[in-house]
């Protein structure tokens, strides 16, 4: 959700205000989605790499976190939406640790659409800590015969399909360390769209472009 920033800038306003205003774009694109049937929708919110941010802003983004799910938890449970935040989570403080956990409790139920939010989270992090995983639960026998789909099972989106789509916004056009295992197939759709001026219009443009890909993966139709 790239460009918040660059937003607040543009307007002359300090760089937490584009944050703000990327929240109503949250909202706007998870109830878009919901509407337009899409059964799974990650957001990457903060990576790992973000830390190294100037402390003034890391402390008012994690501050806006806890704000924002907050006021969002009713409107996810009344539209049936699951939500999953994953990641690094050991980096965050206690009370936006127990709010997740609360929250996560709070949604299980919802059987439209799963959000998952993607925080203190890095691929590289992710890759490293599956091999840690299954070098300490499996057996040198096991691991010897672990395959793709084996391994998967030990990476933080266990259990959550491979994206389909993954959109960039503000004109990036990098993966930024962003689900390196699970990308292998994605499509990748790029807009010069600012995030906070990212709405329900400019989703159904994406999806609209994804749907006239011709996914192949690798094979020969």
């Amino acid at each position: 959700m790239d460009g918040n920033g660059r937003w607040a800038k543009a307007r002359g306003k300090e760089r937490i205000q584009g944050h703000i205003e990327g929240v109503n774009s949250v909202r706007a694109c998870v109830e878009a989605a919901a509407r337009a049937g899409v059964r799974w929708l990650s957001l990457y919110a903060f990576s790992e790499e973000n830390w190294n941010r100037p402390a003034a802003e890391v402390q008012a983004l994690m501050k806006l976190m806890v704000q924002a799910l907050n006021n969002e938890i009713d409107n996810l449970v009344k539209n049936g939406i699951r939500l999953r935040v994953l990641g690094n989570l050991e980096r965050l403080g206690p009370e936006l640790q127990s709010l997740i956990e609360s929250m996560s409790a709070k949604t299980e139920g919802g059987e439209r659409m799963t959000l998952v939010i993607f925080l203190s989270y890095s691929g590289r992090w992710d890759i490293l800590q599956a091999v840690k995983r299954a070098s300490s639960e499996l057996s040198a026998q096991q691991l010897e015969a672990l395959d793709q789909d084996g391994f998967s099972r030990f990476l933080v989106t266990s259990g959550i399909p491979d994206p389909d789509l993954l959109i960039r916004t503000s004109g990036e056009q990098r993966i930024s360390n962003y689900l390196l295992w699970q990308c292998a197939y994605t499509e990748f759709y790029y807009t010069d769209t600012l995030w906070p001026d990212f709405r329900e219009p400019q989703l159904l443009e994406a999806l609209e472009a994804y749907a006239g890909r011709d996914r192949r993966y690798g094979k020969v139709k």
